[in-house]
């Protein structure tokens, strides 16, 4: 019988590392794809269309969302995130796993309808630290940090739901213990 592929969800704080570490990771492993969730908030530099995120209008997503077309959904500083359902169900009825790079409040929704789902937080080594990342970006506001470590203070509080926790202290070492986990996940 061909094995169904997994589930793995990574989260972390805005900042923290979580798309970088994913990416990474990604490169490492093989029969493995990343979702590619849906949002309303304009690209930042850098990003592509189709691989960072499927960038829609307010009322495409409104519409999957209410066609409950979406694995999981979220509003978060203003915009909306979503992982279409369609796209992880094709993956794994092929056997090939699938990691979601999501919010908290998505990771929760993804563990109630799909129980045997692996959750990893990225974990920053400290606020102090997250703040210094969030500052380096450049894309945000002072106040707009600040509302970023008040929710990330709030999203660490929930790391006892998560499955394993990887602290970001050092790039690579935070990449391979990502790895490791989805390996010895795997079975």
């Amino acid at each position: 019988m061909k094995r169904k592929g997994r589930v793995f969800v990574i989260s972390a704080p805005s900042g923290s590392g979580k798309t970088t570490i994913a990416s990474r990771a990604l490169r490492k492993l093989k029969n493995i794809a990343p979702s590619v969730s849906l949002t309303t908030r304009p690209r930042r530099r850098g990003e592509r269309k189709g691989r960072d995120y499927r960038y829609v209008s307010r009322a495409e997503f409104k519409k999957a969302a209410r066609r409950k077309r979406l694995l999981e959904w979220a509003s978060n500083y203003g915009y909306y995130y979503g992982t279409p359902k369609s796209e992880v169900r094709r993956r794994t009825k092929k056997g090939k796993d699938v990691l979601l790079r999501i919010d908290v409040k998505g990771a929760m929704q993804v563990k109630r309808k799909i129980p045997e789902s692996v959750l990893i937080f990225i974990k920053p080594p400290s606020l102090a630290e997250l703040k210094r990342r969030l500052k380096g970006r450049r894309s945000d506001s002072a106040g707009e940090i600040k509302k970023r470590l008040k929710i990330a203070r709030r999203e660490m509080s929930r790391i006892p739901k998560y499955d394993y926790v990887v602290v970001n202290d050092k790039l690579e070492n935070a990449v391979k213990k990502l790895v490791t986990i989805i390996k010895k996940e795997r079975g």
